[in-house]
C-alpha cells in the first residue's frame, strides 16, 4: 500500500512537470520559428498570443511598428483586426437573441424596412442568420468599392447594395459579403437603441478589460504604440497611411492588440463566460460555431492541410485539422493582415497580427497548430513562400502579357478633351475625368483619395494608376463610343483579389 501511495504521489507531481516542460519546449520552438518567419516574409512587425486552458501562455511582439523606425512591437501594440470584427457583430446579435428581442431567423426587413437587394423574394426573405453566413447570392467581396474609401455612411452603403447583381442562387452558395455584415450591425443598432460601436464597448470591451481596443481610426491619435500599415511597392516595403473604415464598422473596423484579443478568445473558449461573468450563453456559442453555409474542399486541400470539411458559421469559419474542429477567422486591412483561431477540444486559442500585406499569418498559424496538435508536419514557410512567389511571377507575366497585347503607334479616336466630363454608375455614384497638363485624370467622387493618373495604352484604352493606393496594381480604362462616335461609357478594370472595379458601369452624362 505504501508503494502504491508513493507511486501515486510521484505521478501527481512528476507528470504535470513533464507536461509543463513540454509546453515550454513547444513555446520556445515556436518563438524561434516566429522570428525566422518574420524575416523570411519581409514583414516589419508582428504580435502573437496563445491562450491555453484559460490562460495566456505566450504573448510577444516581433520586429518594429514602422519600417526604418526603432519602436518595437509588443503584446500591447495596436493593429487593425479587420474581418475578425465579424465575430463581435455576430455575438452582439446573439446577446439580443438571448434577451428575447430578436430571433436568428427573423426577417431583416422587420428591423430595416428600407433594406432591399437584387430580387423582391430575396429582399423579403433575407434573415439575420443569412446576413451572418455569406449566402446572399452575391459573389465574394461584391460591392466593396461602395464603402472602401468613400464618404457613404453605413446605411447608404447597404442601400446601394440593391444594384449589385447576384452570381449564385439565394442560399445556394458561399459568397463572402462585408456589406451584409454592415446591415447586421444596423440591426444591432435598431434593436438596442445604441450605436454598434457603443454596444461593443459596453458588452465586450469593458467586461473583457480590452483597454486598448477601439472601433475607429479617428480614435488612434489618443494612443501610443500603434503599428503602421505596409505594402510592397516596386519591390520595396513602404509604409502607407491608415484609411478610415467607419462605414464598414460591423464588418471590419476594430483595432486591438494580441493581449486584448486574447481576452476575447478566453471568453469564447469558455462558451461566453469570462472570469465568472457570463457575456452570452453556451447555446449562443454553439449556434455561432455550427456550420451554416457549406464550402467546398478539393483534393489538394485534403492532401496538404489535412482538412476534410470547411464551412461558415455565424461570424466564424469552421474546418477540421488533424481530426480537431478549428474555429477561426482572418482579417485583411490595407497593409495589415490578422488571424484568430481556436481549437475548443484543446482549449487552445491563437491570435496573430501583422503590419504588411503578406501571407505570413498562414505559416505561423499552421506551424502553431501542428506543434500543439500533431508535432511538426512540414515547413510551412517553404510551402507558402512557393505559392507567394508563383503569385508574384504570375503578376509579372500578366503585365508582360498586357505589353505584348498592346498595339503600338495607335491614337485615341477623339481629342482628349472629348473623354472628360462626368460619368455615372447607379450603384457607386459619379466619377469625373479632367484634362490636366495634357493628361487625363480620374476622380471617383464618393472616395476623395481615389484619384487616378491615366496614360494612353492603345486606341480608346488608357492605363490607370490609383497612386494613393500603392497596394493596387495598374489597370486599364476602356472608353466605349456610341454610333455617333461620341464617348458613351467607360469601364475600369484593376485586377486585384479584393475589389471588382468592373461592377461599376460608368455612363457619360
Amino acid at each position: 500500500m505504501k508503494r502504491i501511495i508513493l507511486l501515486f504521489l510521484v505521478s501527481f507531481f512528476v507528470i504535470p512537470s513533464f507536461a509543463q516542460r513540454s509546453l515550454k519546449k513547444k513555446l520556445k520552438d515556436l518563438d524561434t520559428y516566429y522570428s525566422e518567419s518574420l524575416e523570411k516574409w519581409e514583414v516589419p512587425g508582428m504580435a502573437i498570443a496563445i491562450v491555453k486552458n484559460d490562460s495566456i501562455v505566450f504573448e510577444k511582439g516581433y520586429g518594429v511598428l514602422e519600417i526604418d523606425e526603432q519602436d518595437r512591437v509588443d503584446q500591447y501594440s495596436m493593429f487593425p483586426i479587420a474581418s475578425n470584427t465579424k465575430a463581435f457583430t455576430a455575438a452582439a446579435l446573439g446577446i439580443l437573441v438571448e434577451e428575447g428581442k430578436l430571433k436568428w431567423d427573423d426577417k431583416v426587413r422587420e428591423q430595416l424596412p428600407w433594406f432591399e437587394l437584387y430580387d423582391p423574394y430575396v429582399t423579403c426573405n433575407m434573415t439575420v442568420r443569412d446576413l451572418l453566413c455569406h449566402r446572399s447570392g452575391l459573389k465574394t467581396f461584391s460591392g466593396d468599392l461602395i464603402w472602401y474609401g468613400t464618404d457613404y455612411n453605413r446605411q447608404e452603403v447597404v442601400e446601394r447594395a440593391r444594384y449589385l447583381e447576384p452570381v449564385y442562387g439565394f442560399r445556394a452558395h458561399y459568397g463572402y459579403s462585408n456589406i451584409m455584415y454592415i446591415a447586421a450591425g444596423l440591426v444591432v443598432e435598431k434593436i438596442s437603441g445604441m450605436r454598434w460601436d457603443e454596444f461593443l464597448n459596453e458588452h465586450f470591451f469593458e467586461p473583457l478589460k480590452m483597454q486598448r481596443t477601439i472601433t475607429s481610426t479617428s480614435e488612434l491619435p489618443g494612443y501610443q504604440n500603434v503599428a503602421t500599415p505596409h505594402t510592397t511597392y516596386q519591390d520595396e516595403v513602404i509604409a502607407i497611411p491608415y484609411l478610415n473604415w467607419d462605414n464598414v464598422g460591423p464588418a471590419g473596423s476594430i483595432i486591438s492588440s494580441v493581449h486584448d484579443v486574447s481576452q476575447w478568445l478566453r471568453m469564447q473558449l469558455n462558451n461566453g463566460v469570462y472570469e465568472g461573468d457570463t457575456l452570452f450563453g453556451e447555446r449562443t456559442a454553439l449556434e455561432m460555431w455550427s456550420p451554416q453555409t457549406i464550402q467546398g474542399v478539393n483534393r489538394w486541400t485534403m492532401e496538404n492541410m489535412p482538412t476534410h470539411f470547411k464551412s461558415y458559421g455565424l461570424g466564424w469559419a469552421l474546418m477540421d485539422y488533424h481530426g480537431k474542429k478549428v474555429v477561426s477567422h482572418g482579417g485583411g486591412y490595407d497593409g495589415m493582415i490578422s488571424q484568430t483561431a481556436m481549437v475548443p477540444e484543446e482549449d487552445l486559442g491563437i491570435v496573430i497580427l501583422t503590419n504588411k500585406n503578406a501571407w505570413l499569418i498562414l505559416p505561423v498559424l499552421y506551424e502553431t497548430l501542428d506543434i500543439f496538435l500533431a508535432e511538426h508536419q512540414k515547413d510551412w514557410n517553404e510551402f507558402y513562400l512557393e505559392f507567394w512567389n508563383k503569385r508574384k511571377e504570375a503578376e509579372k507575366k500578366r503585365i508582360q502579357r498586357l505589353e505584348d497585347e498592346r498595339i503600338r503607334n495607335t491614337s485615341p479616336s477623339l481629342p482628349l478633351n472629348e473623354y472628360t466630363g462626368l460619368y455615372h454608375d447607379k450603384m457607386y455614384g459619379d466619377a469625373e475625368i479632367k484634362l490636366t497638363d495634357g493628361k487625363l485624370r480620374v476622380q471617383l467622387l464618393p472616395a476623395p483619395e481615389f484619384k487616378g493618373r491615366m496614360e494612353h495604352y492603345h486606341f480608346d484604352t488608357f492605363e490607370i494608376e490609383f497612386y494613393n493606393f500603392p497596394s493596387l496594381p495598374t489597370g486599364l480604362v476602356n472608353f466605349n463610343l456610341d454610333e455617333k462616335g461620341k464617348v458613351a461609357s467607360m469601364l475600369i478594370d484593376v485586377p486585384n483579389p479584393d475589389f471588382d472595379f468592373t461592377e461599376m458601369k460608368f455612363v457619360k452624362q
